[in-house]
């Protein structure tokens, strides 16, 4: 069977390191999917969500905050600064967040203050988008 080596790492930890036959995630330009013997590609990721279909015919899926896609033609390499597995996303953490940057972008005093909170709301919205999907596939 054809598959292709996939590592997704955080700043923290290595969030999976496995072999598979499919990788889906969010490209800056639109989605990428990736197969075994992929032409090599460096590109940046948009926050959202990586599907990995396993050799086993299993799904991993993983929230990615932005990041870094390498593609090689037997490894797929996703760095990110904040890496989720999905069964560990919390509606109620995500919520509550996105509540705080919806109050901190009425409450901003500054454009600075204003791009910092609707980067934070750009992200909790991703991250819940990515949480909705992850709960359709159970």
């Amino acid at each position: 069977m054809n598959t292709i080596h996939v590592d997704v790492v955080s700043a923290e930890e290595t969030i999976f390191s496995g072999e598979a036959r499919f990788v889906a995630l969010p490209g800056e330009a639109g989605e990428l999917g990736i197969y075994p013997r992929h032409t090599p590609l460096i590109t940046r990721i948009k926050a959202g969500s990586v599907r990995i279909e396993l050799a086993d015919g299993t799904e991993e899926f993983i929230f990615v905050a932005g990041g870094i896609l390498e593609v090689q033609p037997n490894c797929v390499t996703v760095l990110s600064d904040t890496a989720i597995r999905g069964k560990d996303l919390d509606d109620e953490k995500a919520n509550a967040a996105k509540a705080a940057a919806e109050e901190a972008m009425k409450n901003a005093k500054s454009d600075i203050d204003l791009a910092v909170a609707s980067s934070e709301l750009a992200l909790m919205a991703a991250q819940l988008s990515a949480l909705r999907k992850f709960r359709l596939r159970k």
